[in-house]
């Protein structure tokens, strides 16, 4: 279902845009990105801070309410004057760590999480329909300054995870404390560092202050819900450790600038 929406968005805006004459936009975006995974504890502030990395990327949107091959508008209709289709292709760096109350004991359990690390590296291509409450025509007459937005949306996502000191850290808690439940917990069978694809589910929600004439500047929060608990390299037992059993997600905070073609 979620890779026939993903198509179903691409091919009416590719149709729409080669064979309707509607108007382009184009811009860049950028912006830090809070991952959540099974590094470190869910909902922990330093897991949030710590665990943060960066995005950056291309996105297209059609525009249904202005027509560019004879320069007017078109006619009106709601869904003309109040929603656009995002095209997005995107790539994303996050450096990760164990953090919390567990990694920041004095112990052998806690020495250990405090040694081991993980990356991984996203490139995201996806559509998003973005909903504007305000009419855009309006606000692209200067009508007003700022536009509010919502959007939902479904990325494809090609992950490629590391791994980093985990063999080491286990000989090591090994030596030191043979019973301790984390030599089960990350042993072999949870650690993946494979690279794989997969889809997400995108909600946003934004707005867009008006630059220029023919500019915007865009401020945007994302939360993309991937369908895997694989992106981040590891995956423990879920029924054994069932705190590790949601799937992994992000925030995409970011600011933009999208240039009217």
């Amino acid at each position: 279902m979620t890779k026939a929406l993903l198509s179903c968005m691409l091919m009416v805006s590719f149709y729409a845009s080669a064979q309707l004459g509607f108007s382009h936009e184009l811009g860049v975006i950028a912006g830090p990105v809070p991952f959540q995974s099974d590094y470190g504890l869910r909902y922990d502030f330093e897991t949030n801070k710590g665990n943060l990395g960066f995005g950056g990327g291309i996105v297209h949107y059609l525009n249904f309410s202005y027509q560019s091959d004879c320069d007017c508008y078109t006619t009106y209709t709601f869904f003309n004057d109040h929603f656009k289709i995002r095209n997005e292709l995107s790539y994303m760096t996050i450096d990760l760590n164990h953090f919390g109350e567990l990694a920041e004991k004095n112990s052998p359990g806690g020495e250990f999480l405090r040694s081991v690390s993980g990356r991984t590296k996203l490139l995201n291509i996806g559509a998003q329909l973005e909903f504007f409450p305000l009419s855009i025509r309006d606000f692209e007459n200067g009508g007003f300054a700022i536009s509010p937005f919502g959007s939902i949306g479904v990325m494809y996502t090609n992950y490629t995870p590391e791994a980093n000191g985990y063999e080491e850290a286990r000989a090591i808690l090994a030596a030191a404390d043979p019973d301790n439940n984390l030599l089960a917990k990350y042993g072999p069978d949870a650690i993946n560092v494979e690279s794989g694809g997969v889809f997400s589910l995108t909600g946003s929600v934004g707005a867009r202050y008006k630059f220029s004439a023919i500019s915007d500047v865009l401020l945007e929060a994302r939360w993309q819900y991937f369908l895997s608990n694989d992106i981040d390299g590891l995956n423990p037992n879920p029924d054994l450790y069932p705190e590790n059993r949601a799937n992994d997600w992000l925030f995409f905070l970011t600011i933009g600038y999208i240039f009217y073609l």
